[in-house]
Parts: C-alpha cells; sequence; structure tokens
C-alpha cells in the first residue's frame, strides 16, 4: 500500500481507529514476512499463515475506507 507520507501522518493522528489498524498491520505483515522466510510449513504453520495473512488484508481494506475519506 503506498500512502502519501503526509496523508498518513494526517490520518494516524486524527483517527484513533486508523491508527490502531495501522499497528495491527504492521504486526501481522511483520509475522507474515517471518512465515515468508521459512521453507518449510507444518499443517498448523500454514494454517497460522492464512489466517494472518487473511487477518492482514481485513485490516488494509478498513484502512483503505478511512484514507479515502481523507482524500
Amino acid at each position: 500500500m503506498n500512502i502519501n507520507p503526509a496523508l498518513l501522518k494526517k490520518v494516524k493522528q486524527e483517527s484513533p481507529e486508523f491508527c490502531e489498524l495501522f499497528k495491527e498491520h504492521t504486526s501481522l505483515k511483520q509475522k507474515v514476512e517471518e512465515f515468508n522466510k521459512m521453507k518449510i510449513f507444518t499443517p498448523e504453520q500454514e494454517l497460522k499463515n492464512k489466517k494472518y495473512q487473511k487477518q492482514k488484508l481485513s485490516l488494509k481494506d478498513r484502512m483503505e475506507k478511512i484514507l479515502s475519506m481523507y482524500q
């Protein structure tokens, strides 16, 4: 997601909901990246990774909806 840094700063300051979503999204992004570094997944790890990816996408959609109100 490419966001204008000035817009991102403004929305993070004005929207507590966006700020929280952004933090959660960043955390999930790091978890997904860690999973992607692994060469072999157990079935449980694969399910967890898919869950993180879905949650991350859901958060991204919600963040984009909020951002659209500021543009």
